[in-house]
């Protein structure tokens, strides 16, 4: 059975600093960003809120959706967590 993946996206704040990421498991994966768990830019920088995520059915495609949406520039990042997330809120609790 293939692994579904994700991407997506935490901040530190509404129009803060942004980070990309991809896992298999989002639920898991946002609540070590969350608790600065791993050391790395996302605790560095305080990127704790999950503001957008997409779903795929496997992990392969995730990833290329990751390494394409790395090279967007950051109005267009900012434009798809807006159109999902008006209000920047932490979607974490939506995933339980």
């Amino acid at each position: 059975m293939e692994k579904r993946g994700y991407v997506y996206i935490m901040a530190s704040r509404p129009n803060g600093t942004l980070y990309i990421g991809v896992t298999s498991n989002l639920l898991k994966r946002a609540w070590e960003h969350r608790e600065g768990v791993i050391n790395g830019f996302t605790k560095r920088y305080g990127c704790k809120l999950l503001v957008w995520f997409e779903a795929y059915d496997r992990i392969e495609e995730a990833i290329v959706r990751e390494k394409q949406m790395k090279e967007w520039r950051r109005a267009w990042k900012i434009r798809r967590i807006v159109e999902m997330n008006p209000g920047w809120q932490d979607l974490s609790p939506t995933l339980a």
